[in-house]
């Protein structure tokens, strides 16, 4: 495997992606593209989750894809550190819409110019994530063919397809979120107002851009397969948000699988130990999801191989 790590920017080093290339070998596709998962973790808008990264690319990488996991703008820059959310933030334009979104456009670009090199097949590139990363996806799956993204590139819209959408316990509707978070704990609530500050830049969006980052309510004939999973004991971002993707994906007739786990809470990523800090994120039933994923994922990503000689 080949792993290095690309700066998305020259002047900064928080926003990255993380490359996990398959060797190449005539024992295997002796020198065919392989598809690819783009993983963006979770962590708020404050932060890229480390739980929600390496090991998920590992995974996938099992199943026979290339990966690469993006940590885009976050309000924190890479630091790891967290905010204080009780005094209230101060706005960050680094972490502002749109720029996470269009940095996965970045990372789409970037794969395409170096395809060849990596053998990657650029029509079979899925998006995956996990909360706020989840939600990044969410946003590019349903905005990827827009003006946002392509005019900022100055590039054809089809060189930011993606080909799948595989979100793990997501936001996705802001709408239902503000007035679902005034029954929340003041901790979590307070969470939340951060988080509004570091992704739109005031902890009291209005309507209009509240409805503008929702993508249960912005999914299109466009918009491409998914897979979602979430599990219905997570109290922070509510099953309901994933429901509520499955109902705009139904009503556009987007092919989609949904999984709901009964037990356990938010931010489980791999729900093994293989992303566990503590016995309270396994859950042997939510653990599932990936080879679920898997099985989803390879009705579309299915490896070409070579003709057996007889």
């Amino acid at each position: 495997m080949k792993t290095e790590i690309i700066k998305l920017y020259e002047n900064r080093e928080d926003v990255t992606l993380t490359t996990y290339i398959l060797q190449d070998s005539p024992e295997l596709l002796a020198g065919k593209p392989r598809p690819a998962v783009v993983i963006c973790p979770g962590g708020g808008y404050f932060n890229c989750s480390d739980r929600e990264a390496e090991p998920v690319a590992i995974k996938f990488a099992s199943m026979g894809y290339h990966t690469f996991v993006l940590r885009y703008s976050t309000y924190c820059e890479g630091t790891g550190a967290f905010p204080d959310i009780m005094k209230g933030i101060e706005a960050n334009e680094n972490s502002r819409y749109p720029n996470a979104m269009r940095e996965i456009g970045k990372t789409f670009l970037l794969i395409r110019e170096n395809a060849d090199k990596w053998l990657v097949d650029t029509e079979r590139i899925a998006v995956c994530g996990f909360s706020a990363g989840a939600h990044n996806a969410a946003m590019y799956a349903t905005n990827w063919h827009e003006d946002v993204i392509s005019e900022y590139f100055h590039e054809d819209k089809e060189k930011f397809r993606p080909a799948a959408a595989i979100l793990g316990y997501t936001l996705s509707d802001y709408i239902y979120m503000r007035d679902a978070i005034k029954e929340y704990n003041p901790m979590d609530r307070a969470f939340f107002e951060a988080s509004n500050t570091a992704y739109l830049g005031t902890a009291e969006p209005c309507g209009e851009m509240l409805d503008m980052v929702s993508p249960a309510r912005h999914v299109t004939k466009n918009t491409p397969p998914v897979f979602l999973w979430a599990t219905s004991q997570d109290t922070l971002v509510p099953v309901q948000h994933t429901i509520r993707m499955s109902y705009a994906l139904a009503e556009k007739k987007i092919p989609f699988e949904m999984h709901i786990f009964e037990e356990g809470p938010h931010g489980l990523a791999l729900s093994t130990q293989a992303t566990a800090g503590e016995k309270s994120q396994i859950y042997p039933d939510a653990a599932k999801w990936a080879d679920l994923a898997g099985c989803w994922l390879e009705k579309r990503f299915a490896l070409f191989f070579r003709e057996t000689i007889s």
